[in-house]
């Protein structure tokens, strides 16, 4: 590839040693951001913050009499988009139940070791350099509702909130990737194109199946139905996402080989990544209301031993975790969860679930918020 970045120069070689043909259509993507939204996000550079996103607003929530007034751009987008032609609601069923009965262990998977690996990638950079790392707490919340509500029946529908939440998203990747391109900070040359396809599609393959690896040494269960189901979930997100389908997963082997070859690809996690994964334990005291000083470093210690253990040493090293020897601590955290699930009904433990995930998610009581950042810093971006 004549264009890669030179940061993938050396890994180049080690992901096409594990698949060529995936490992060339990862870094490909490294230099490709949204083909669809991105040039409409560039037209509409000029628009005042507040049109903008009333005009996104009205997109989403199919208000035409308010769309009619948007820049042609975009209503083109929104009058293009459509359902794959793989598309079957009905293959989320068993992925929504069974998210609903192991919610809790999901939840702690996704914060604990899903979303920390996905900050040992490049894509750490933009977080670090828009400065969003003060923002980790509201950004668990945000991630906790687009989880929840894509695991809701009918939370993918075009009216859902999962929908509507996931097309948000896709917008505000879109923007943050324009405001970074445009400033002096972003090093194409070496890091590719910011929030880059290749990093969302490696994202989405460990939302859903690393997700369920994890979930399970946690201690949930699944059926073949059932895992299938939470892929079937996550792989519409992701084309609501807009991501690509040459590195969007079509099943549980394409996933692996997606984030196998994209890990591989990747320059090892460096100060960036080590801060943002950190800040992203730090926030979970605060997620779950946590303020009394000896619970916070319990909870704490908790997080960062499961963290650990899930994502191993070699990574944890490398985020600069504190030091720790708890041997067993995934056996005894799967014993305890067991424990409580032998004495509770399952429907108490699915009311349970729901409850907790709503405490420690994003909803606003305007409703859904369609804002986007405004600047490529967040300290001097509009609240969003």
């Amino acid at each position: 590839m004549d264009n890669l970045p030179s940061s993938y120069r050396e890994g180049a070689a080690r992901a096409r040693a594990v698949d060529r043909a995936a490992a060339d259509a990862y870094l490909r993507h490294t230099t490709v951001g949204d083909p669809a939204l991105d040039p409409v996000m560039e037209e509409l550079a000029g628009l005042e913050p507040a049109a903008l996103h009333r005009f996104v607003a009205a997109g989403i929530d199919r208000q035409d009499d308010a769309l009619r007034d948007a820049p042609e751009a975009l209503r083109q987008f929104f009058g293009n988009l459509g359902e794959p032609a793989w598309l079957d609601p009905g293959a989320f069923r068993p992925g929504v139940r069974v998210f609903h009965k192991n919610a809790d262990l999901m939840l702690a998977a996704f914060v604990a070791a899903v979303l920390v690996e996905g900050f040992s990638t490049l894509i750490a950079k933009s977080f670090r350099i828009t400065g969003r790392v003060a923002a980790t707490e509201r950004r668990l919340k945000q991630n906790n509702r687009q989880l929840l509500d894509i695991f809701m029946p009918g939370g993918l529908e075009r009216d859902g909130d999962g929908w509507k939440l996931s097309i948000r998203v896709r917008f505000v990747h879109a923007q943050i990737r324009r405001l970074l391109a445009h400033s002096e900070d972003w090093r194409g040359d070496e890091w590719g194109t910011p929030v880059s396809a290749a990093h969302l599609g490696l994202a989405i393959s460990v939302f859903s199946k690393r997700l369920l690896d994890y979930s399970t040494l946690l201690g949930a269960q699944f059926d073949e139905e059932e895992k299938a189901g939470v892929l079937a979930v996550w792989r519409y997100a992701g084309y609501v996402m807009g991501i690509p389908e040459a590195v969007l997963y079509a099943d549980s082997a394409s996933a692996t080989k997606i984030y196998t070859v994209g890990f591989a690809a990747e320059p090892p996690p460096d100060a960036d990544s080590a801060t943002m994964a950190n800040a992203l334990i730090q926030s979970i005291p605060g997620v779950a209301g946590i303020t009394d000083p000896a619970e916070r470093e319990k909870v704490l210690a908790l997080a960062y031993r499961l963290s650990r253990a899930l994502i191993g040493n070699r990574l944890a090293g490398s985020f600069e975790y504190p030091k720790s020897f708890a041997p067993g601590a995934l056996f005894l955290f799967r014993t305890k969860q067991r424990l409580q699930r032998l004495l509770k009904r399952d429907n108490i433990v699915r009311s349970g679930n729901f409850s907790q995930m709503l405490q420690i998610s994003v909803y606003d009581e305007a409703g859904l918020s369609y804002r986007l950042p405004d600047h490529v810093y967040a300290e001097r971006s509009s609240d969003w």
